[in-house]
């Protein structure tokens, strides 16, 4: 049975916490509620120094373990154990990071872990410097009902030209994915149909990663109360049973305007990924211009930031990959320990 990490990545409101519930359903997989410390930690990476020696490690454990900013806390780890584990393990980033999910993983009695984080669907590149066997499950929407969705969340302060860009982000860095990553590494399937089959999808994804399925996943609402905070009332919805009710409800909650832009500056990503569209009139040469306006600035933006990661990447203070799953070790030319030569790796 493979012990890969599995990232469950996608549009932000695609359906992606429905998603990690179902996996943290199965017997042998748990995946937490979104922390805040993988992507910040690995930025600021050289501030923690080479983590090849202890008290780096200790530093930057408690760090995690004690910033508000981390939402360590709603892993319901202690905290003393996890920066002693820490200390313990591996000297690299991955492994830190690891030791935190592993511990996750612990308090289930299973033997796997996963996260989930929509915009990691953008940062794919990054997570395989952390975790080199990780795996990536791609949940897909229409980007019309997550520009809908977007727009009524409490947390979401942009305009629905950011949204648009937003989807179109997460379909764009999906291809290059699916043209780049090998057929075991990254997987792809639409919300429409996770909710009307919900048995048929999730036998095929857990023969990508293969696993046993568990009939358990299709009713993930015991899975719900463990890994949603209560506070995120916006996931009202993952505490029943997988419903279809919201499919298309984008043709209710959009303005008219709305429609005829997402479908103009969408239309191509949205049939390519199977999505009827209107025909809806074209958009104002207004509106035109300032989603591309916006798409352009975060695409500028996006650039400056990796080109500052590939600059940081010719000065590591130390090793980044991760050496806690067999595949890491493998990979790291550790010796396999003798539970692990029954395994694949």
């Amino acid at each position: 049975m493979s012990d890969r990490p599995v990232f469950v990545i996608g549009c932000p409101r695609s359906g992606t916490t429905m998603l990690q519930l179902m996996l943290h359903s199965h017997p042998r997989m748990a995946v937490p509620p979104e922390t805040r410390f993988l992507v910040p930690v690995y930025y600021r990476r050289r501030t923690w120094g080479d983590l090849r020696v202890a008290h780096r490690r200790r530093a930057l454990a408690q760090w995690i373990a004690t910033d508000r900013s981390t939402k360590f806390r709603e892993l319901k780890l202690d905290k003393d154990d996890f920066i002693q584990q820490v200390v313990d393990a591996p000297g690299s980033l991955g492994s830190v990071f690891g030791t935190a999910f592993r511990m996750y993983a612990d308090r289930f009695d299973k033997v796997r872990w996963g996260d989930k984080r929509p915009s990691y669907v953008k940062q794919v590149d990054m997570l395989l410097r952390l975790f080199p066997d990780a795996q990536f499950v791609h949940l897909i929407r229409d980007g019309r009902d997550c520009v809908a969705s977007l727009k009524e969340m409490p947390w979401y302060t942009l305009d629905s030209f950011h949204a648009i860009s937003t989807w179109a982000e997460a379909i764009d860095a999906g291809g290059k994915l699916r043209r780049t990553l090998p057929e075991d590494t990254y997987y792809e399937l639409r919300y429409e149909d996770l909710t009307d089959d919900p048995e048929t999808e999730l036998k095929k994804l857990c023969h990508f990663l293969d696993e046993d399925f568990a009939p358990s996943m299709i009713s993930p609402r015991e899975a719900a109360v463990q890994a949603v905070p209560q506070h995120k009332v916006w996931h009202r919805n993952t505490h029943g049973e997988v419903t279809r009710s919201r499919v298309g409800s984008w043709a209710n909650r959009l303005d008219d305007w709305e429609i005829a832009l997402a479908e103009h500056m969408l239309g191509d990503r949205l049939e390519s990924m199977g999505y009827e569209i209107t025909g809806a009139p074209k958009p104002s040469k207004e509106h035109i211009t300032a989603c591309q306006k916006t798409m352009q600035k975060r695409k500028a933006s996006r650039m400056r930031k990796g080109m500052r990661d590939r600059l940081n990447r010719l000065r590591e203070p130390g090793p980044v990959a991760a050496m806690i799953t067999s595949r890491q070790r493998a990979l790291a030319g550790i010796p396999q320990q003798r539970s692990e030569l029954t395994e694949p790796v």
